[in-house]
């Protein structure tokens, strides 16, 4: 490969046309020995004919274990073409694992959804499992070592840790034990055997140490349980019996370990016609996916909120009588007691130990243990050494005490930015990564990391239980496992992770066929965490008084989260992520500063304007983003941009703002000089015709629901019509959505993107309006800016059985079949836009340039099942008719009824998707459209859409004032 920094396109030609010939040897090692010949017109025909041949011998060979791909001339057993192959393993982020089953054709990987056995996933994925299909794909992927940002040799990396074991895992005359010096960093280790092999070091190298530490890590839950029991454990909750749940600044429904099942359970109980409904509060200073799904939300600035859990605290655990505080305070704290032992209160992780220790002190005092909560034994791995901080690693390291250190994925240049100062001090820094990233372009060595779905391994998820990770495919760019990297730092022979990961679980599955079944299933059965008998440690638990509440701050207060999708940035080089649209902002392509309605009112900013943001000697530049419902005086940053690093997608894209975690001083705010910055965003794009969120997203109380339960059908006009087309074919697809139970974390979208081949468009093509995605998630608000009500609603083709689109069409392009799809014949399409300006629904879109061509990723990642469309061809939502099609062949050979699941159907964490048969009585959509919460969008239009929603109701605290 070229050395970084190396130019692209006709630059690079350039610049090589200008290099000598000892110049090129240097730079590409493996042209040393051609160039060193003199080559005639004969010598240059020859070696052109063997290159050729070779590409030839290449595309036959049969599979080698040292070859990334096995070759289809021969095709593996148990692969027929155009049957689909799943295999079971795990996407594992900050060390929990998530049940996932991929989809192979032909053996290659291009699918992903949730893995119904996996605790933690129960069938559900999110956003950034569903684009694991990219980063296993991504060209930007490191194929080689590095040295000093140079390509070297795996024998030179060999030498290089021999050189390090020689120099520091002996012990010295002076008594200084074997391995001191040695510092290993990881990320959280849940891994069962990761962990086995950490203690083999370490215990092999009684001097060398274990560094844990994430960027968005979750330290001050873990500090905040062991406070609050004596020890570290962890808490599960059980939403599906909770009648009250608190949520303080929460994560739950979005990105705690275990958000999956826990929203599955929560939407469980969120539609009055199904089942009785629980109540949801929400306190939080910015808008999040818990927060618009709460019957309640009270906006609170971070001085507000501590007051709130400060008084919270005073009622439920001294029994205070309510006094003081906002309004709400006492109706729900009297709500909370009344559902003494079905009441939850959970907060996030940006809150200090002290309070996560307050708030499971609570929820003792509420008598949720055993019923709506319990305390289990902690899914990460418990070494002999509790592994230390990040922190500490580098005082060390500033002070010389650090002669080798040894980066296990993990990226703390980027994130930590004093790190590489630091870092400077260590004589021999190896990075195992899976690109070049910041630290591993600054750390001497930079090994390949194997993907995920590379190679063996095992981790836990938030429960502790284990799932078996198994390669999908040999390595595409090859690349070491950390598994290896510990070996190579112990010198012994690199052994195979899976016999690594089979020693670790013998003992528990003994017999072949019990490993298969594992393997099979993706799931160990019965290593789920203990439950822990250990009492609350009253003594630990400190109730803050009313004196100390702070109060509020003159200065504005900066608030860091991770991106919803990019995460810490690591998803920063897929175009996928970085093209969804945040669910609350919609803005895409870009990390502008959150700020609340009255600052743009005091400052007269517009969205886009530019801002110089700084605090102390930071000083950023950045448009600004004007967020609803946020708290005053409160302005958010994501994190995971502005990363150079990243690859070709993710480089320079955004702003770097995690230089202000460290900063200090008061946080400043100017108006720039230069012209607002173009954001791009897709609130408005493709809006349907002029209405409310009343009439499109229906919504209502559970008060009113009780009175009538057909209240939101009332109104709609369009019902009766003297021209009715009956389904005449065995089968007429239909789609239900429950509003009730999205949460608007776009997996959906992200599925249907994948499933379909939908192409990325760019920013650029965002700012005019071009983006590509099937199927949107608009968010709609009703009330003030300061404190909106917020609903989302999928929005996808309607397949309306009186389509306007199919009318207007010249071609005959759109059209109806027999089972109600509203279908496209692509090969007919001449790009008129007539249907899409005739759809009332505005979810048609227009392919304005070929915009698959362009696209990071290899043909081999599509789905064969889907046709690529061209430039000047209109598309839309087919309600999968790839999966209809092989749903039918399969009715057709074993005489089973059609059943078909969406890829948004099936991605969806909430199963707010229901699709089927509309005929059939006994099928779940069925019953969803016979619910009195069931209307179709817009039906005014006369288009009778197949596609029907469930009104959202909200069952608020008569107590309290709407």
């Amino acid at each position: 490969m070229p050395p970084l920094g190396w130019p692209s396109g006709r630059g690079a030609v350039r610049r090589l046309a200008g290099l000598s010939d000892s110049e090129l040897a240097r730079h590409f090692p493996q042209l040393e020995t051609a160039l060193s010949h003199t080559l005639d017109r004969r010598r240059t025909l020859r070696l052109l004919a063997l290159a050729l041949a070779s590409g030839g011998v290449a595309g036959c060979d049969p599979g080698t274990p040292d070859r990334g791909f096995v070759s289809a001339v021969k095709a593996a057993e148990g692969v027929v073409p155009g049957v689909p192959n799943i295999y079971a393993t795990a996407h594992v982020r900050d060390g929990y694992a998530e049940g996932i089953l991929v989809t192979h054709q032909m053996g290659r990987p291009i699918k992903i959804e949730g893995n119904p056995a996996h605790p933690a996933s129960l069938g559900g994925t999110d956003a950034m499992a569903q684009a694991l299909i990219h980063d296993f794909y991504d060209p930007d992927r490191a194929g080689g070592p590095l040295h000093q940002g140079m390509p070297t040799s795996w024998q030179d990396v060999a030498g290089a840790m021999g050189r390090m074991r020689s120099a520091i895992m002996t012990g010295q005359p002076d008594g200084t034990r074997s391995g001191t010096g040695l510092r290993i960093l990881t990320g959280t280790v849940t891994s069962p055997t990761l962990g086995r092999v950490m203690d083999q070091l370490l215990a092999a190298a009684p001097g060398a140490r274990w560094h844990q530490w994430d960027a968005i890590g979750r330290e001050s839950v873990r500090q905040g349980l062991a406070l609050a029991y004596g020890q570290p454990v962890s808490v599960i909750a059980d939403l599906a019996r909770a009648d009250v749940v608190l949520a303080l600044d929460s994560d739950l429904l979005d990105s705690a370990p275990g958000h999956l099942a826990y929203a599955r359970a929560f939407a469980a109980r969120r539609n009055p016609a199904r089942g009785v409904m629980n109540r949801l509060y929400a306190v939080e200073p910015t808008p999040s996916l818990t927060g618009v799904a709460a019957d309640h939300r009270f906006i609170a600035s971070p001085a507000v909120l501590n007051e709130v859990i400060g008084r919270l605290s005073a009622h439920l655990l001294q029994n205070e009588t309510p006094s003081g505080g906002p309004d709400w305070l006492g109706p729900m704290v009297a709500d909370l007691r009344a559902s003494h032992g079905r009441a939850l209160v959970h907060i996030g992780p940006h809150h200090p130990p002290e309070v996560h220790a307050m708030v499971q002190a609570m929820n003792e005092a509420l008598g949720g243990r055993g019923r709506v909560f319990d305390v289990f034994e902690p899914p990460e791995y418990q070494p002999v050494t509790p592994p230390d901080t990040l922190s500490t690693l580098m005082e060390d390291m500033e002070r010389g005490a650090v002669t080798a250190l040894v980066i296990l994925d993990v990226n703390p240049v980027q994130q930590v930015p004093c790190f590489a100062a630091a870092l400077r001090h260590v004589e021999t820094s190896i990075t195992l990564a899976d690109r070049p990233h910041e630290t591993a372009v600054t750390t001497h060595w930079h090994v390949p990391l194997a993907h995920g779905m590379e190679d063996w391994g095992d981790a836990r998820g938030h429960d502790g239980t284990i799932a078996l990770l198994q390669p999908q495919a040999m390595p595409l760019y090859g690349g070491m496992n950390m598994h290896g990297a510990l070996h190579a730092c112990l010198g012994q022979p690199l052994r195979p992770a899976a016999d690594l990961v089979r020693a670790t679980w013998r003992d528990h599955l003994p017999s072949l066929r019990g490993w298969h079944d594992a393997l099979a299933s993706g799931v160990v059965t019965q290593t789920a965490s203990r439950r822990v008998g250990a009492a609350l440690q009253h003594g630990a638990v400190r109730v803050a008084s009313p004196a100390s509440y702070p109060r509020k701050s003159a200065q504005p207060v900066l608030l860091l989260r991770p991106d919803p999708y990019l995460w810490d940035g690591r998803g920063a080089n897929n175009p996928w992520l970085q093209e969804l649209p945040r669910p609350l902002s919609k803005v895409v392509w870009d990390n502008p500063l959150l700020i609340p309605p009255d600052l743009a009112r005091d400052m007269k900013l517009r969205n886009g304007d530019v801002v110089i943001l700084s605090q102390g000697e930071i000083r950023r530049r950045l448009p600004v983003w004007i967020q609803p419902g946020q708290a005053m005086g409160c302005v958010v940053g994501f994190l995971g941009w502005g990363r150079s690093h990243a690859g070709e997608t993710g480089n320079h894209v955004g702003t770097d703002l995690y230089p202000f975690r460290d900063a200090s001083g008061p946080l400043r705010i100017e108006a720039g000089e230069n012209p607002a910055s173009p954001v791009a965003c897709t609130e408005h794009h493709a809006t349907m015709i002029d209405a409310g969120p009343s009439d499109i997203a229906r919504h209502g109380t559970l008060e009113q629901f009780r009175d009538n339960p057909a209240f939101l059908k009332e109104g709609g006009a369009g019902e009766e019509t003297l021209y009715r087309r009956p389904p005449d074919a065995p089968v007429a697809w239909g789609m239900s959505i429950d509003l009730n139970a999205c949460i608007g974390c776009n997996a959906c979208v992200t599925a249907c993107q994948v499933e379909n081949n939908i192409p990325v468009v760019g920013r650029d093509e965002v700012l005019r309006q071009r983006e590509m995605h099937w199927l949107r998630i608009d968010r709609a608000y009703e009330g003030t800016p300061d404190a909106p009500d917020t609903f989302f609603q999928p929005m996808l083709c309607m397949h309306c059985e009186q389509a306007p689109c199919e009318t207007v069409c010249p071609v005959g392009a759109t059209t109806h079949d027999s089972e109600g799809l509203n279908v496209m014949v692509y090969n007919r399409c001449i790009g008129t836009k007539f249907c899409s300006n005739n759809c009332p629904y505005k979810v048609r879109r227009f392919n304005y340039f070929a915009f698959a061509q362009y696209e990071s990723r290899p043909a081999i990642s599509r789905n064969p099942d889907v046709s690529v469309r061209t430039r000047g061809v209109m598309e839309k939502c087919t309600f999968c008719v790839q999966r209809i099609a092989q749903a039918r062949i399969v009715s057709d050979r074993d005489g089973v009824p059609e059943r078909v699941v969406t890829a948004c159907q099936a991605a969806c964490p909430t199963q707010a998707m229901s699709f089927g048969d509309i005929n059939d009585p006994m099928a779940e959509v069925t019953h969803r459209k016979a619910s009195p919460l069931s209307y179709g969008a817009l039906p005014e239009q006369g288009t009778r859409p197949r596609v029907t929603y469930e009104g959202r109701i909200r069952n608020r605290n008569p107590d309290i004032g709407s």
